[in-house]
């Protein structure tokens, strides 16, 4: 991807709410956004793939970002959302807990040395907004983390 394609992906961002932190997802990679929908279990998935749900006859994968992000789930039990994304000509359901607001022109600076290691491979950079942090997701390194067969929590504790 080159530095302008980048540049322009990161202008505009969807604000995400997963636990207690928020997140940006680039626009341009957003198919969809879904509320709660039923996730059927896969025998044998990486430990990240919470299952797989039905979009209009195609089979998604649903991604858990809580266990990727090493981040609780809800625990009042409360449904959670999806954002679909594309990959490599495949659909993914990113699991998050809210969507917030459309940052538009988003000031995109990279990651500062205190983000936490667990984000940092994730992290593509920061967008200072209210005086509030939002982490930009880099999609791409995500769920090819997530989706590997040792799922990103054995790789970050290997690290």
């Amino acid at each position: 991807m080159t530095n302008l394609i980048a540049a322009a992906e990161m202008r505009q961002l969807l604000e995400v709410h997963i636990a207690d932190q928020t997140f940006g997802i680039p626009l341009l990679l957003i198919r969809e956004v879904l509320g709660p929908r039923k996730v059927n279990l896969l025998p044998l998935a990486p430990p990240a793939v919470g299952g797989a749900l039905n979009l209009r006859g195609r089979v998604v994968t649903s991604i858990e970002t809580h266990a990727c992000l090493g981040l609780p789930r809800p625990s009042d039990g409360s449904p959670t959302m999806s954002v679909i994304v594309a990959h490599q000509a495949e659909l993914y359901s990113l699991t998050i807990d809210t969507v917030g607001e459309v940052l538009n022109d988003a000031r995109f600076e990279p990651n500062p040395p205190t983000l936490d290691p667990r984000w940092r491979e994730f992290a593509a950079g920061i967008v200072r907004l209210d005086g509030r942090l939002t982490v930009v997701l880099d999609v791409e390194r995500f769920l090819d983390a997530a989706c590997s067969p040792a799922g990103p929590q054995r790789r970050l504790s290997a690290a």
